[in-house]
């Protein structure tokens, strides 16, 4: 039995390693792991990254960049997400944005979650990336827009799209692109070159970064930011709505515990199901006692769901939700779901504590469920949108558990 949410038609996590046409899929985590690992054999493929010119940056973005460089950007980039930045320095940033909102949606009575989760999102991520220009719904709405995309399929050629297709892709990703340059990347940079600050576009510029290259990493950055940890937070909400002993375990936890329980259901929700590699030299790939032969020129399709459902990293009913469950040595209690190795997500840190803040605040209060949302997929990302959570508060005198927000105990 499942306790997942978001079932993708087509997806099975029986198939450990296969190979369909010129894909191999992989769902085994240690296989998976090796591909990740595969630092100089493989290369990225996911996020339509084979398809973005590269002579026009002095930069690599971080996301499709390998190699020394890459390593450099993670490195240096490292500080702006490690825990004790995220908890020090982004915790009051959070927090105040958490108690406007919440105050906001009680005042209104009913609110839509994945609205407040998208504005939430775009809010602390613009602040830490340094896109303070513009209103916040002005930028939500600009990021938003940048994933309104033609259907693609990373097996053929061209990503299977049409001229008239790859044409309307142009159009609507170059728009929002556009516009956030104009309204939101400029003003920044002229703002930051005069007087730099503590956020990731005057490190860009501090490390000799031009406005394209800071252009694609603040889409990088913000989308990554908003899109996954916005889908995230609903999903989240979702599900500790629906396992009331889960949501008052979780409204009396400290925050060592509540982040344990996050990370047991994005294990389960990966807001990102599908990473892909393209293997740049022959490597060798074991799942038990089974050698595979991947050659360069393979495309890989490392199955997320999959790899955090299998038997052999976490035994006992993967497929359950059980924060705290026994998984096998060197397993993270997240599985793959911020990836691994050189292209590992740095934000997860972030992404687990801006979701406790907000949920933790919200939880608390005496909210029902007026409407259940519906699930669609984003071929992009390879990830699941969850859309129409909408919840009201209730009249009541009688405070739940953990009060209007959980203490961090439990350390």
């Amino acid at each position: 039995m499942s306790d997942r949410k978001a079932i993708k038609p087509g997806d099975t996590s029986d198939q450990r390693i296969t190979k369909q046409g010129p894909m191999w899929r992989i769902g085994s985590l240690a296989a998976a792991k090796q591909v990740l690992l595969a630092r100089r054999s493989t290369k990225q493929a996911g996020f339509t990254a084979e398809y973005i010119p590269r002579d026009v940056f002095h930069h690599h973005p971080i996301l499709i960049s390998d190699g020394p460089q890459h390593d450099e950007q993670r490195r240096k980039v490292a500080r702006f997400f490690a825990p004790n930045v995220v908890s020090s320095r982004y915790g009051e940033l959070m927090h105040s944005v958490v108690d406007r909102l919440v105050g906001e949606a009680e005042e209104a009575g009913e609110f839509t979650v994945d609205q407040v989760a998208l504005h939430y999102t775009v809010e602390v991520t613009a602040s830490i990336v340094g896109l303070t220009h513009s209103p916040v719904a002005a930028l939500s709405r600009r990021l938003e827009k940048f994933f309104r995309q033609p259907p693609l399929d990373r097996t053929k050629p061209r990503l299977g799209r049409t001229n008239r297709q790859w044409m309307m892709a142009a159009y609507k990703g170059l728009g929002p692109v556009v516009g956030l340059y104009l309204r939101d990347v400029l003003p920044a940079v002229r703002s930051r070159r005069r007087n730099p600050r503590r956020d990731v576009i005057s490190h860009l510029i501090e490390q000799g970064y031009n406005r394209a290259d800071i252009l694609v990493e603040c889409v990088t950055y913000g989308t990554a930011g908003m899109v996954t940890t916005r889908e995230f937070i609903t999903m989240a909400c979702w599900h500790l709505l629906h396992n009331d002993a889960l949501r008052q375990r979780y409204l009396v936890a400290g925050e060592t515990e509540r982040l344990a329980i996050l990370a047991e259901i994005i294990r389960l929700e990966p807001p990102v199901g599908h990473l892909y590699r393209r293997v740049t030299e022959d490597i060798t790939v074991t799942d038990r006692d089974t050698v595979h032969q991947l050659h360069a020129g393979d495309l890989v399709d490392l199955d997320i769901r999959a790899t955090n459902t299998d038997e052999d990293a976490f035994a006992d009913e993967p497929q359950r939700l059980c924060p705290g469950r026994d998984r096998s040595r060197g397993v993270h209690d997240v599985g793959l779901s911020f990836g691994s190795g050189a292209h590992g997500c740095p934000g997860q840190p972030l992404a687990l504590r801006e979701t406790d803040a907000l949920l933790s605040s919200l939880l608390a209060k005496p909210v029902s469920i007026v409407s259940q949302p519906s699930i669609s997929w984003d071929d992009l990302i390879e990830g699941y949108k969850v859309r129409g959570l909408k919840l009201r508060f209730e009249e009541t005198s009688d405070p739940l558990p953990g009060g209007d927000r959980p203490g961090n105990g439990g350390e």
